[in-house]
């Protein structure tokens, strides 16, 4: 994963979006240098009080729109916004890196490997990009610009607590966000689990 100094956060386009889990206030932000932008759902006054409940979840077209059955991130995104919206008040950041930050050709490149055989981590590898290519530098700043130091993270995954830890904001619980595991996605899940340390209970 590549970490990156603390960045600002541009407000550039902001309206309202009504959902099957209730309308959200949308904003569009960009990063200071403009090479980055990120969409954040936001839901309540999620400055004010006990910190947020938080999900950043990675763009992934084709379990989000698509409904792939080769990974669970669909699923997450709604279980996230049923649970924000459940909950009143929260902000899930939209953050615009397909395939772990590689972009969505080299997605269906390591697809194409992982359909010879190879395993996620190894067809990343393979096309010469890290396991994980994220970067959260940007979604730490929108969370600064919408006041917020301190969050409920729903996450398995360690290295978005390192980044957004290293980017100032305090991850004060975690929050799982585990979807059992289907006949296409154990497998993928494992991987994540045995070589990502992904924090999962049901594989």
């Amino acid at each position: 994963m590549i970490y990156s100094p603390r960045m600002k956060a541009t407000k550039v386009a902001a309206t309202s979006l009504p959902t099957q889990f209730g309308t959200f206030p949308l904003f569009g932000f960009e990063s200071d240098d403009k090479s980055d932008n990120v969409l954040a759902l936001v839901m309540g006054n999620p400055e004010a009080g006990n910190p947020p409940l938080i999900r950043i979840h990675s763009q992934c077209l084709t379990g989000d729109v698509f409904g792939s059955k080769r990974c669970d991130c669909g699923e997450q995104l709604h279980f996230a916004l049923k649970l924000i919206s459940e909950q009143g008040t929260g902000i899930l950041i939209y953050q615009l890196q397909e395939g772990r930050g590689i972009g969505l050709m080299n997605k269906l490149l390591a697809y194409a490997l992982q359909d010879s055989g190879q395993d996620t981590v190894e067809a990343n590898h393979h096309l010469g990009f890290e396991a994980d290519h994220r970067n959260y530098a940007l979604c730490a700043a929108v969370l600064r610009h919408l006041g917020v130091s301190e969050i409920r993270l729903m996450s398995n995954n360690p290295q978005k607590f390192e980044g957004l830890e290293a980017a100032g904001i305090h991850v004060i619980e975690r929050i799982p966000i585990e979807i059992a595991p289907s006949d296409g996605t154990e497998n993928y899940l494992r991987t994540k689990k045995a070589k990502l340390g992904h924090m999962l209970s049901k594989v």
